[in-house]
């Protein structure tokens, strides 16, 4: 097992694989465990493994659910039948998942014959849980996934950080022009009625914050949810729509009060509601698509999401204001 272990990639589950831990059998009770509990040296103190004669995984049971047993109680009955467990060369992004997923403190490694090799610990998931926040917050920032350059981003020479940052700016580079020509198509409208332009500023903003709300849970939240794609678009466009309904019944009276123009704030209004939705809605369906195309979903979120959003608000805004004015 030694020999396996040495050879597996750095983030896997064998990479923070402990062997040290409890030990039982079903035959065993609470106070026979219990009991040899003392003098024992252990890397993990929250789960014990029960285990058969062959080594084999039966069940596991938390230290403070064997504390509250009867002495008599048999581990065999008190233990948790098939826990989930995985293996030791799982992906250690996945193996933090599974233990959130099913609240586990600690996660049982087996091998092929699903024989116990030993346990992520606590401490280890939180060690990947941590390291894996900080690559999402980078990749959030548009820089490329490069495991050392996301850790040394700060250390990093501005020749290689200005590499690693603008494959994604230059995407929004161009999505800015995309952006520019958009607004150049209703540059009658916006000679016509200066105050129109006055509100792209802000629909821009508040669009990108919904998106950037929905893309930072959506970006792990993939990685745990069990529900279909349906569901989860159909629950992330109701929600982008009700906080566009709030904030354009907030712009309404004030954009009517300030501009005397009913039709203006109509237009601001209806804007936030409808890009409101297809914010979230992308905040969603982009991390989602790179996922299905085997890519790290926070690949999606960023500056790539932001050019798209952009977009359709100025789209969106200026089609309200084609047919009110």
């Amino acid at each position: 097992m030694n020999a396996l272990l040495q050879h597996l990639a750095q983030e896997t589950a064998g990479a923070h694989l402990v062997t040290a831990i409890m030990r039982a059998t079903p035959e065993q009770n609470a106070g026979m465990v219990r009991a040899a509990l003392v003098d024992r040296t252990l890397q993990d103190t929250h789960l014990i493994c029960v285990v058969d004669a062959q080594d084999r995984l039966l069940g596991i049971l938390t230290f403070a659910n064997l504390f509250r047993l009867p002495a008599e109680r048999l581990m065999g009955e008190a233990m948790q039948p098939h826990p989930p467990a995985v293996r030791p060369e799982e992906d250690q992004e996945k193996v933090a998942s599974l233990a959130l997923h099913h609240g586990l403190a600690s996660v049982p490694v087996t091998d092929a014959e699903d024989r116990l090799l030993g346990l992520v610990p606590a401490r280890a998931l939180l060690h990947i849980l941590r390291h894996e926040h900080v690559e999402d917050l980078h990749r959030l920032a548009g820089i490329k996934r490069e495991t050392m350059v996301a850790r040394n981003a700060m250390d990093a020479p501005p020749l290689r950080r200005a590499r690693d940052r603008l494959p994604w700016l230059i995407i929004g580079l161009v999505g800015s022009a995309l952006a520019t020509y958009v607004m150049s198509r209703f540059e009658a409208a916006l000679s016509e009625k200066l105050a129109l332009a006055f509100f792209v500023p802000a629909l821009v903003y508040l669009t990108d914050a919904i998106g950037t709300q929905t893309e930072a849970v959506t970006v792990r939240g993939l990685s745990l949810a069990h529900v279909g794609i349906g569901r989860l678009l159909g629950g992330e466009l109701r929600t982008g729509l009700l906080i566009g309904l709030v904030l354009g019944g907030l712009t309404f009276p004030a954009v009517w009060w300030a501009f005397g123009e009913v039709r203006l704030a109509f237009a601001v209004a209806g804007s936030l509601f409808v890009a409101g939705g297809l914010a979230a809605s992308i905040g969603l369906l982009l991390p989602w698509l790179l996922s299905r195309m085997h890519l790290d979903p926070a690949f999606g979120s960023g500056p790539l999401a932001t050019v798209v959003q952009d977009v359709l608000t100025l789209l969106t805004y200026f089609l309200f204001v084609s047919l009110l004015y």
